[in-house]
This record gives structure tokens, sequence and C-alpha cells, in this order.
């Protein structure tokens, strides 16, 4: 399970989205996000799913990328899928047993969160995947730069965050170590009730914690040792150009939000 999380992992390749700019790459996902909360109807959510389907078909990612980023949130699913079937009264009752009622408008918002939960995460998983370490961190500086004039530290923020994108893998790894490190010496994680497994994940919180801190404190040394001091100054030895490739992606991305905005108010109307 721990090995499945793909979000913070990099395939290098030279797919069309590959080559696509940073920047188009963050403000398209954002786009994606956008449109995901906009439709309102599941006949809205066919341009999603062609939107989707096509871009892992362009990008070349492997399906089996796309299924593991799917696999650690499967409980996530079915629990929110559940508290919005039992907790989520309407007018129309489909079941009845006691105390537990099961309406119409319960199972629609339950199928609704799955749907955007699900696809939030393929299209989050696309981008990382898709997008080197280096290229974000431009990126996310590149477009936080005009917020420079009211104080917002753009090039602090954008290493920050790719920097604990760039991590995300490699405390996967190291989590898998320390439990296989305890598993050897007995430790179980997986017998017992929910409490049972929590009290049972302290061996492996506390060294993960510790092996954090060093890293950090190993890669802050590391930035020292080449003089990073920030980035006032700085020099890029690639500088990011918007393509034709570039507009394109932009238009078709905005073609699929104002489909998904019409799909709102036409299928509702008819």
């Amino acid at each position: 399970m721990i090995k499945d999380i793909t979000i913070g992992q990099y395939i290098p390749g030279e797919s069309f989205i590959h080559k696509l700019d940073p920047r188009t790459k963050i403000l398209i996902s954002m786009m994606y996000i956008i449109s995901l909360f906009i439709v309102n109807n599941f006949e809205g959510y066919i341009f999603i799913i062609i939107f989707t389907v096509l871009s892992i078909l362009i990008s070349k990612v492997p399906l089996k990328y796309i299924y593991k980023g799917l696999k650690p949130i499967f409980i996530l699913l079915i629990f929110t899928a559940l508290i919005n079937i039992f907790m989520t009264s309407g007018e129309v009752l489909l079941f009845r047993w006691k105390f537990i009622r099961i309406y119409r408008e319960g199972l629609v918002l339950a199928a609704f969160m799955i749907i955007r939960l699900t696809f939030l995460i393929i299209g989050t998983s696309l981008l990382t995947l898709t997008t080197s370490p280096i290229e974000l961190t431009d990126g996310i500086e590149k477009l936080l730069n005009p917020f420079r004039k009211i104080g917002v530290p753009a090039h602090e923020l954008a290493m920050m965050m790719t920097i604990a994108l760039r991590f995300i893998p490699t405390l996967m790894d190291e989590t898998d170590k320390i439990m296989k490190a305890q598993m050897a010496r007995g430790g179980d994680f997986e017998s017992g009730n929910i409490f049972a497994r929590a009290k049972n994940l302290i061996p492996l919180l506390v060294p993960l914690f510790i092996s954090s801190f060093r890293r950090a404190d190993e890669l802050a040394m590391a930035m020292e040792a080449r003089c990073y001091r920030g980035g006032e100054g700085r020099t890029r030895m690639k500088q990011l150009k918007l393509t034709s490739r570039d507009i394109t992606a932009g238009t078709v991305t905005v073609l699929v939000i104002i489909l998904c905005i019409f799909s709102r108010f036409w299928w509702t109307a008819v």
C-alpha cells in the first residue's frame, strides 16, 4: 500500500503533455479541479471523462501508475460514500430499517463525491507524473511572481511546495523499510481493531519522524554548502517559454470548462 502512492513521482517522457510549459500544466490542473465541482449532473461528467482519458493516452503514462494512485484512497472513498448515504436526508425514501434511512439524494451525493475524489486524484497525479520537480518549482514561482509586489515570497513558497512533493516518495520508501524492519522484529500492523492498529503504529512513527528531521537537516546543510540564498539574483539554465502547444492545450481546457458550465444549466433545464 505504501508503494502505491504516486503523488510526487515523475515519469520521464517525450509526450505532448510532458513538453507543455509547467505553468500551463499547473493552470490546466486548477481549471480541471474547478470543472469537477462545476458539474452538478452525471451527464456533465461525460466531458470530464473524455478529457481525462485523452490526457492519459496523450501523456503515455502507464495505466498501472494511475491505478496505483487510486488504490490508497479506496478506503477513503468507501467511508465518504457511507457518510453521505446514511447522513443525508431527502424527499425520496428508498430504504428504511429501524433508525437507518437511505434516501435517493444521499445515493446521488455519494456518487458525486466518489467521482470527484477519483478524478481529483487522477488529475493531480498526472500533473506530477509528467512534470519534474525542477519544472514545478519554476512554474509555481513564475505564477506567484506578480504577488511579490505585495510581499509574497514567491521563490520560497515554490521551493517549499516542490520539496514537499519531491520527498513524498522518499518518505514512503522510508516508511516501508521501517515497517518491514519492525515486522521482522515481531511487529504486527494488520491484526486487531482500529485502536490496536493505531497503537501499533507508534513504533513506526517515532523512527520515521527522526529520519525526516535528519533528512531535512542534511538538505539544509547541502543547500548552504552550495551558497543557496533564496531566489534573488538566481539564473536558470532553461527559460520557460510558452509555445503553440500550450495555447492549444489551454484552449481545449477552456472549451471543456465551457461545456461543463453549459451542461450545468442545459441538463438541469431538461
